[in-house]
């Protein structure tokens, strides 16, 4: 069942079994006033066990650009079109967050981006490769942040 994401009042939902739930809860809130904000997106996830095509994405990306595999377990994801860009998200259980951008005409921007919840650790798989910086939030405290450019070519 798909769950429209409230940036004023914060909820937890699907996202309890996180041991940094509410931290979750405010990065995902975050992301979800950012594409209000910006694109008038009504942001909308539902539970990865119900878009798995979604996690698969996300994942097949990660491991061929850069033979990344995600250990956490995934809880949520969502994808849409905003202004030429389709943007693929999971959440996951540790607190991580992972996006993909990607334009949909050649030559446009695509690139994979990590953002933790304040309070986790750096993924094992994450910690060696990237430099993660530093993003206040009212709603999610401190957010931090990596990403990189996308390389291939990739369908949903």
């Amino acid at each position: 069942m798909s769950y429209v994401v409230d940036f004023q009042n914060v909820s937890t939902t699907g996202l309890e079994t996180s041991p940094v739930a509410e931290a979750l809860a405010g990065l995902r809130a975050n992301e979800a006033r950012y594409f209000r904000n910006k694109y008038d997106h009504t942001f909308t996830v539902e539970p990865a066990e119900e878009a798995t095509d979604l996690v698969q994405y996300v994942h097949s990306i990660l491991l061929k650009e850069r033979d990344l595999t995600i250990a956490a377990r995934p809880l949520e994801a969502t994808s849409f079109e905003a202004e030429g860009t389709r943007w693929t998200y999971v959440f996951y259980e540790d607190g991580l967050a992972i996006n993909v951008m990607y334009a949909l005409e050649d030559g446009g921007k695509r690139a994979v981006g990590f953002k933790l919840s304040d309070g986790m650790e750096v993924p094992k798989e994450l910690a060696d490769t990237f430099k993660f910086a530093r993003q206040k939030s009212k709603l999610a405290g401190t957010i931090r942040g990596s990403f990189f450019v996308i390389k291939g070519t990739y369908d949903l």
